[in-house]
């Protein structure tokens, strides 16, 4: 009887994650900002570990390197034909990576037993960033810092590619500048509908076989990212975002996964079938195993979305009939990725 009664009293409040934090937004920040290091000291000590396994005389694609190849494709540390000339750039980016990292791992450990638990509470500019999940405006201020975040990021990529140093191309083997980023709207917005060069490719924007149109679309994305970002930190959601999304906790996660499945779905098709963002010499020819991968964490983020949509739906209600049929359609269309992922896949040359 004590035993049965100790079990039932037992706390498995552990098991919910950061959904404990939902309403801290400061410990909630602190959760994230440690998340953030974490994903830097991975970065930083597997460059390091892949530099100690790396073999000067055999190429970077026999040596089933996974870090080393990206930072080579960026123009670090390689030379014509894509061999490695200098392994120092790699070091110094691991060593910077885990410096991150501990700096990421204070913050987070400050906001979760030093900072206010919650930012409205906080000094300084914190209170700003505090949320409340049924504020649209408030997470509109929050969305556009993010969005300022990524367009910064796309654009220090086009610096490096067009002024500092250049990137990989596989097209002559070697590092280049890109001085002719491609500007027009038509071919650039051209790729998101899968039209290149006037023709239609279910490859979509994974069909790009050039750096300047590499480049220019990664100039477009910024300036769009830290427009939108200014958008969205100056300017109240018009009313038919508010009539039209959901807003707590579980939603906002919802549509957060949603645009990561997009990421993780568009980033399975460069893997399997772009030769310009993953060069044969660095990567091998054969990537369908890290495609696979790509498409598979798409169905899973995509499964979270769903599920984080039906709790978002069903806090304080039924579903109704017609939820219950939307989430059966969108268990369909996991099933479809999937399925479609897997014959594009088979028919890789």
């Amino acid at each position: 009887m004590t035993a049965t009664t100790n079990i039932s009293n037992s706390d498995y409040s552990w098991l919910s994650g950061n959904a404990r934090l939902i309403n801290l937004s400061g410990q909630l920040l602190g959760a994230h900002i440690a998340h953030a290091g974490l994903i830097m000291f991975w970065a930083g000590s597997v460059t390091l570990l892949e530099l100690d396994r790396f073999i000067p005389n055999i190429p970077l694609n026999e040596q089933g390197l996974l870090l080393l190849p990206n930072l080579a494709r960026l123009g670090w540390g390689i030379g014509a034909g894509g061999e490695i000339v200098d392994t120092y750039p790699f070091f110094v980016i691991g060593v910077l990576h885990l410096a991150a990292s501990a700096v990421l791992g204070a913050g987070g450990l400050f906001h979760v037993f030093r900072g206010a638990a919650n930012l409205q509470d906080g000094s300084g500019r914190a209170p700003k960033f505090h949320y409340e999940w049924n504020d649209p405006k408030k997470l509109g201020f929050i969305l556009g810092h993010h969005l300022i975040f990524l367009g910064a990021a796309a654009l220090l990529f086009v610096g490096k590619a067009m002024f500092w140093g250049g990137i990989y191309n596989p097209a002559v083997e070697d590092i280049t500048l890109v001085t002719d980023a491609t500007l027009n709207p038509v071919t650039i917005l051209g790729y998101v509908v899968g039209i290149k060069d006037g023709v239609w490719n279910p490859l979509g924007m994974a069909a790009v076989d050039n750096l300047p149109d590499l480049v220019g679309g990664h100039i477009w994305v910024g300036v769009a990212c830290i427009a939108g970002g200014i958008w969205h930190i100056t300017t109240e959601p018009i009313a038919w975002a508010k009539k039209t999304f959901t807003y707590n906790g579980h939603a906002i996660l919802s549509y957060s996964l949603a645009g990561v499945a997009l990421m993780a779905f568009t980033s399975g098709y460069f893997v399997a079938f772009n030769d310009l963002a993953y060069p044969t010499e660095l990567y091998g020819g054969d990537l369908s195993q890290f495609a696979g991968v790509q498409f598979a964490l798409c169905g899973t983020f995509v499964g979270g979305h769903i599920w984080h949509a039906l709790k978002s739906k069903s806090e304080g209600t039924e579903l109704s009939e017609e939820d219950k049929f939307q989430a059966i359609i969108a268990g369909f269309i996991v099933l479809a990725i999937v399925v479609i992922s897997l014959v594009l896949l088979s028919f890789k040359p």
